[in-house]
């Protein structure tokens, strides 16, 4: 899946299978005067399952590499393989699969692609259906 997805930008779909396994974090963030706090497994560890450059790999070419989350009413954010390692811009970003304690809802899920201490809520996704790793 490695060269497929990086070779031709497939989109995966976000879904149980590829969450499977993965260890969960929990993420807290703030908009519209809430504050919510969500679990589930980190961005970085998603993206190096469908196959993405991890640690001392993430460098030169690889740096050029992104992560489209994709929504399912179009929306769409880029995420920098960079930003997202944990020797470079360490993001805490994780793919929700409950906030509050309880799943996500149709509004909002049935995941949501949560990025804590950003000063705008406007890279937390909801509805996220794929990503794309490309270069």
């Amino acid at each position: 899946m490695l060269l497929l997805a990086i070779a031709a930008a497939t989109a995966i779909p976000v879904d149980a299978k590829l969450l499977d396994g993965l260890v969960e974090h929990e993420a807290v963030i703030t908009g519209h005067g809430e504050t919510v706090t969500c679990n589930g497994p980190a961005l970085a560890d998603i993206v190096a399952r469908l196959g993405a450059p991890q640690g001392k790999a993430v460098y030169g070419e690889a740096l050029g590499f992104t992560v489209l989350a994709s929504a399912r009413d179009g929306y769409k954010v880029r995420f920098s393989l960079g930003e997202l390692d944990a020797m470079l811009g360490a993001s805490k970003a994780i793919v929700a699969v409950r906030c509050n304690g309880a799943m996500l809802d149709s509004a909002d899920g049935p995941y949501r692609l949560v990025v804590p201490g950003e000063q705008r809520g406007a890279r937390s996704v909801r509805q996220l259906e794929s990503l794309t790793l490309e270069r």
